[in-house]
């Protein structure tokens, strides 16, 4: 954006506590934008607290939008959304695409859901990502949604294709940690690139922002596992994909990344109506086994040989594999390992997700990159021996990493902040396979 772009800012202070869901404020940032983008400048002030008028005046959202608008060309669209509370504060940022580029907004609202801020969101001189040469936004629609789990509002994106009806659908499934929904790491965003990648070929998918990426406080302190963190929400993203008349419920599929992959075998077990999993660098073996793995992997790859390195690798490889090693309740409640307590461990080493897929009837993909260094090539073989003769099909992408982006070499967590896609090949290959007539 030039740098005359003057940055309107109004900002207040609030006390009151928020109790309206997390989607109701991206929702209402999005109506924004529309509004101005239909050059109802009186409607738009009605969005600002009514304490705001006699600053925030039609003539000046005019002004604004066009100065706006000259620097960035027509707005198109919102491309992504990230929300957040600051304090007392509901705050919402927007990734906006114009005709000559993009730029985030952020907004902040009270507690009656009035706008009390509005500005610019300044743009690092990095190199940031950027969608998939293979996304073309005119074919498909991507449609902001809430997945109501229990008491948690859970933003997400549905991606349909613009032509066509009664589609296949993909459920996404995060990785490890809180993850917004489109599993962004550094400036590569998987999900994204997928969903509308299969959106182009025909699919349409469903990803959301995991519960511990809003809900992170509901965590602390207190006993959870796979259900609370992932399997709930998943039932409720389930239970919404089956009831969209556009889609053929005969063809839903999960896909579960890392993690989520060790999940969707337990999950598709208690739903035969699914038509099968994907399993995306999924870990054949224990979740602690393979955080070992990756500490040892990384400490030989920094190349540090002080003191104070070695100290801080030889605690996590301890937690790590005190963590594996848990499995009976003989540990006092408040035990943790690597941050998660003795619950969230029972359930996470009871899983034994390869005996669990062998007795699948649903279909089965595994996909693996050759280059990744989190989940690796023992897995996928673990994977491949286990399952082989099932309805079971194996695709290997040797210079992938584990975010199915392409690497010379495996490397470490610092090539996420180089920008980078899914591979082409890999969602060509993925929406074949969902396509086939199986």
């Amino acid at each position: 954006m030039k740098k005359t772009l003057s940055i309107l800012c109004f900002l207040l202070c609030s006390s009151f506590a928020f109790s309206q869901g997390f989607f109701t404020y991206i929702d209402r940032s999005t109506q924004f934008f529309e509004t101005l983008n239909e050059n109802k400048f009186k409607e738009a002030q009605l969005f600002f607290d009514p304490s705001l008028y006699n600053k925030i005046k039609p003539e000046s959202l005019e002004a604004m939008w066009k100065q706006i608008t000259a620097g960035l060309g027509k707005f198109e669209s919102v491309e992504g959304a990230q929300n957040k509370s600051q304090d007392s504060l509901q705050s919402v940022i927007l990734d906006c695409k114009f005709a000559y580029g993009s730029q985030p907004f952020q907004f902040v609202y009270n507690n009656n859901a009035k706008m009390i801020g509005f500005f610019i969101v300044p743009v690092k001189q990095v190199p940031q990502y950027k969608p998939a040469t293979y996304s073309d936004s005119s074919k498909y629609k991507a449609s902001f949604i809430n997945i109501k789990s229990g008491n948690f509002d859970l933003p997400g994106m549905l991606t349909l294709p613009k032509s066509g009806e009664k589609f296949p659908l993909v459920i996404f499934v995060h990785g490890s940690g809180p993850s917004d929904m489109d599993e962004t790491v550094g400036q590569h965003k998987p999900f994204k690139d997928l969903a509308e990648g299969l959106a182009m070929q025909g699919i349409a998918s469903i990803r959301y922002v995991k519960r511990t990426m809003l809900y992170g406080q509901s965590f602390v302190n207190k006993s959870y596992t796979l259900k609370e963190e992932v399997e709930d929400d998943l039932q409720k993203a389930l239970e919404y994909a089956q009831s969209l008349p556009e889609i053929d419920k005969s063809k839903i599929y999960i896909f579960g990344h890392s993690l989520g992959g060790m999940v969707a075998p337990r999950f598709a077990s208690q739903h035969p109506e699914l038509k099968g999993i994907i399993l995306a660098a999924a870990p054949a073996r224990a979740f602690g086994d393979i955080a070992v793995e990756q500490y040892q992997y990384l400490e030989k790859a920094s190349q540090d040989t002080s003191a104070q390195t070695k100290k801080i690798f030889a605690e996590a490889i301890q937690e790590a594999k005190k963590g594996a090693s848990i499995k009976t309740n003989a540990l006092p409640k408040d035990t943790l390992a690597m941050g998660l307590p003795i619950s969230y461990w029972l359930d996470l080493n009871s899983l034994n997700q390869v005996a669990t897929a062998k007795k699948l009837k649903n279909r089965i993909l595994v996909i693996q990159g050759g280059n990744d260094y989190q989940v690796t090539l023992t897995d996928y073989n673990l994977w491949k021996s286990a399952l082989k003769g099932k309805n079971v099909t194996f695709k290997l992408y040797p210079m992938l990493n584990h975010l199915f982006s392409f690497v010379s070499e495996k490397g470490t967590g610092a090539q996420y902040q180089e920008p980078g896609n899914v591979e082409a090949v890999l969602v060509t290959d993925l929406a074949n396979w969902i396509l086939e007539e199986k």
